[in-house]
């Protein structure tokens, strides 16, 4: 898939609409964008967390989440992020042109991540952050939904991510640094290459 200037059937651009019983989510993602971004999930951290995704990565992403917040955070938290892996699945299209992987070490003062991502059409996660991380990040972001972010997000696109936190002490910079990251290493894999044609695989699909 290529972008040329003008052709709109050309844009990879995904949207995807989830509503359970829990959860009503609206995601669009252009991967080709400036990084405009318009989110409101209802979980404070999150949206902040969203926002470097979109900003970093160079995504124009738009999410709209209403979940059943009376309860926690989530199913708002989970729902969202696997409409948002789906979005980003379906805006890649037959990947062809892509560079295919991807690999960011971001810091945020005494944290560091580092993430390495293939856009292989195959789910795998392994994610490790430094123990005895505070719980919490404000009253709604438990900190073991990172994982599950990131479980989710990979379910839904079906991509091989490695994520590697060595060192941090503020779970704030932990996991900002991630998603930074994150950014950055899903922007390098899904960028077009000018000197690629077709499906970077030798299998011939993605």
């Amino acid at each position: 898939m290529s972008t040329l200037a003008g052709d709109e059937s050309a844009k990879r651009f995904g949207r995807v609409e989830r509503v359970t019983k829990e959860t009503s989510v609206l995601v669009e993602v252009d991967l080709d964008g400036t990084g405009h971004v318009e989110v409101a999930t209802g979980v404070g951290f999150y949206d902040h967390m969203l926002n470097q995704l979109g900003k970093h990565g160079l995504f124009d992403l738009t999410v709209k989440t209403e979940g059943d917040l009376h309860i926690d955070s989530h199913h708002t938290i989970e729902d969202t992020s696997l409409a948002l892996g789906a979005a980003f699945r379906e805006a890649l299209g037959d990947k062809s042109g892509i560079r295919r992987f991807g690999s960011a070490s971001c810091p945020l003062d005494e944290a560091l991540a580092q993430v390495t991502v293939d856009l292989s059409g195959r789910p795998y996660l392994v994610h490790t952050e430094p123990g005895g991380m505070a719980p919490m990040i404000g009253a709604e972001y438990d900190t073991t939904m990172t994982r599950h972010i990131l479980e989710s997000f990979v379910a839904q696109a079906a991509i091989c991510l490695h994520v590697h936190v060595p060192y941090g002490r503020n779970a704030h910079h932990i996991v900002e640094a991630q998603f930074k990251a994150l950014a950055r290493a899903l922007r390098e894999a899904s960028e077009l290459d000018p000197r690629a044609t077709g499906v970077p695989s030798t299998k011939g699909v993605l």
